[in-house]
């Protein structure tokens, strides 16, 4: 007698092996493996970019006191130079990358067009002492002085930097915009953060502790570690297909400049609802510029060793890499903008705290290291917030409006700060003062933004307005 065993349905056949889930951002598609790998080479090209940025500023800080330079000189180095450069150069290289259509796409020929002014910038910051010396023999009794010959060439070779710098952050981010899908964007810059720290870690526990003596060494690693990350993005990531760009309707020349100047501020500026956007944005950096960019110095005047201050900024580190990634993941799931509001609080409290409580090293410690585990996520999350609120099509001319703004105040605002420390002896514990002031005002300010937020759709609906600029309204 023999059995019949029945076949197996068709549905049981074809259909019991699942296909490979996939994620699509543009004419982008992605398995986990895809995703994963290219996350993984942008990951290298912003540890090149967050080495240099992390660790060439307290180092190059360092350098300027050590050769006798003003807490004015210094601000306007650390503040004005950069601001003015990003002021000129953000918004052209912005507009140019969102209408650039290339083989290569539209953001890798810019990242490339930054590696060998970056290279330059850290080659000349290494010899600067020495060529610096060797003007001040040359000149004799015409120089300047031994430490202001050194002076020029630093600030030289750090416009090249700013230059190198702007170039490539002004078009990272939009990057990572076009070839990363966005409910993943906060993990991402979780990951980064973890990555970016790690380098800050490692510079401020083994590194900063001997700057004086092997700045040399240190500034040729930056230029071999930027030249390798930037070639990393260039060669590995690959973008997708792009929509042509809107034509520009002027004859080439001047008349095409101003055309496309015109269009620039009128898409960027044409809604109410950027301006409290990049207003928002500019507190939010006015806060920390005050405290930040004199904490240095203020551990110095406490007496403070080289070797103390760098553990110190490497435990804030170290606390800071274990809430990158969860951080990352709260604010892909209740959104930046209510992550920034929260930090802000936080952020005034321990100002308030740390102006009342800072006596000697160990408390002006504790206090930097509470500060800086709570403003280093704010930064992290601010930049996330335009990657939610910008419009995607043009993320970049967007981004960089936000940030004339705030380069035509931090022209003048660094070099104000300094101009107070000067007046007042560098009595540091006004930084303090001048940074709560400002982080209220952000706070007050997000809160205004956030109820536009919501009125537009919240974090579920949320749809980027389009401008109104020079329409006929009802």
């Amino acid at each position: 007698m023999s059995t019949f065993a029945p076949h197996p349905p068709e549905s049981a056949t074809v259909d019991s092996v699942a296909p490979p889930k996939v994620w699509q951002v543009g004419t982008l598609t992605y398995t986990i493996s895809g995703l994963v790998s290219v996350a993984l080479w942008l990951i290298g090209g912003d540890f090149a970019l967050q080495v240099q940025s992390r660790d060439i500023v307290p180092a190059f800080q360092f350098l300027l006191k050590k050769y006798d330079a003003s807490d004015t000189f210094t601000a306007l180095m650390m503040g004005s130079v950069p601001s003015t450069l990003s002021l000129f150069l953000s918004p052209i290289v912005s507009y140019k990358s969102d209408r650039h259509r290339g083989k290569w796409g539209r953001r890798i020929p810019f990242v490339l067009l930054s590696v060998p002014f970056s290279v330059l910038a850290m080659v000349g910051l290494a010899f600067s002492p020495a060529i610096g010396g060797y003007l001040h023999h040359a000149l004799g009794t015409h120089s300047l002085g031994a430490n202001a010959s050194v002076l020029i060439f630093f600030s030289l070779f750090w416009i090249v930097y700013g230059f190198a710098s702007i170039i490539g952050v002004s078009v990272f981010n939009a990057l990572l915009n076009d070839v990363i899908p966005q409910h993943f964007l906060g993990r991402i810059f979780g990951a980064f953060h973890v990555v970016s720290l790690s380098a800050g870690i490692i510079f401020n526990y083994w590194i900063f502790g001997v700057v004086a003596t092997e700045y040399f060494w240190i500034f040729l690693g930056m230029g071999v570690l930027s030249l390798i990350g930037n070639m990393i993005v260039c060669l590995k990531v690959k973008e997708g297909d792009y929509p042509p760009p809107p034509p520009v309707e002027a004859a080439p020349g001047i008349a095409t400049f101003l055309t496309a100047a015109k269009g620039y501020f009128q898409e960027c500026l044409g809604h109410s609802y950027y301006w409290w956007y990049f207003i928002f944005l500019l507190l939010c950096g006015m806060s920390g510029i005050p405290v930040n960019s004199f904490r240095l110095y203020y551990a110095i005047s406490l007496n403070m060793t080289q070797q103390q201050y760098g553990d110190c900024v490497a435990l804030t580190y170290c606390l800071m890499m274990v809430s990158a990634y969860p951080l990352g993941a709260l604010a892909d799931r209740f959104h930046p903008l209510r992550m920034v509001l929260v930090l802000l609080g936080l952020f005034a409290i321990a100002l308030l705290c740390g102006d009342l409580f800072i006596k000697d090293v160990w408390t002006f410690s504790v206090a930097q290291v509470v500060m800086g585990i709570i403003y280093g996520p704010l930064l992290t999350t601010t930049a996330l917030l335009g990657l939610r609120l910008l419009p995607r099509s043009n993320f970049a001319q967007f981004s960089s409006a936000s940030g004339i703004l705030s380069c035509i105040v931090g022209i003048g605002f660094g070099p104000a700060v300094g101009v107070v420390l000067d007046y007042t002896h560098h009595n540091y514990r006004y930084t303090f003062y001048m940074s709560f002031f400002f982080t209220i005002l952000a706070l007050l300010c997000g809160l205004v933004l956030h109820a536009k937020f919501m009125a537009l759709g919240g974090p579920k609906n949320y749809v980027a307005p389009e401008s109104t600029w020079g329409r006929k309204t009802r």
